[in-house]
């Protein structure tokens, strides 16, 4: 029962769980790839992670702006840009310029077009 209340909502907790690893992959070579963006180990990765998931999810709700770089054009350009900068402010260890922000939605979405699966933002 509780299997098909989860294909009922459209996802379930492993798939959330995929997202949100794949999500911190994909973050973890986009600040590496990205000057002006830094994460300084794998707990600031999860927790970016997990706070860009949640960002995300609630602007997505919220104001109904798709905020993945390539999902909306220019507006979803810079709300990925903002998300991405805004996390500084709520994870010790991970640090960016509002240029690597930039720079770090741009590769984040081309790194998120090349891997397989959904990935947050």
């Amino acid at each position: 029962m509780a299997e098909n209340v989860e294909r009922t909502q459209g996802f379930s907790i492993g798939q959330l769980i995929v997202r949100w690893l794949v999500g911190a992959i994909v973050l973890a070579v986009t600040a590496f790839l990205t000057p002006g963006f830094t994460i300084s180990g794998i707990w600031p990765l999860i927790l970016a992670a997990a706070v860009i998931a949640i960002l995300d999810y609630l602007i997505e709700k919220i104001l109904g702006v798709d905020a993945s770089p390539f999902g909306r054009g220019l507006i979803g350009f810079v709300v990925s840009a903002v998300i991405i900068y805004v996390v500084k402010f709520f994870v010790a260890g991970y640090d960016v310029t509002v240029p690597g922000a930039i720079l770090g939605a741009l590769v984040y979405g081309i790194i998120g077009l090349l891997i397989p699966g959904k990935t947050t933002m």
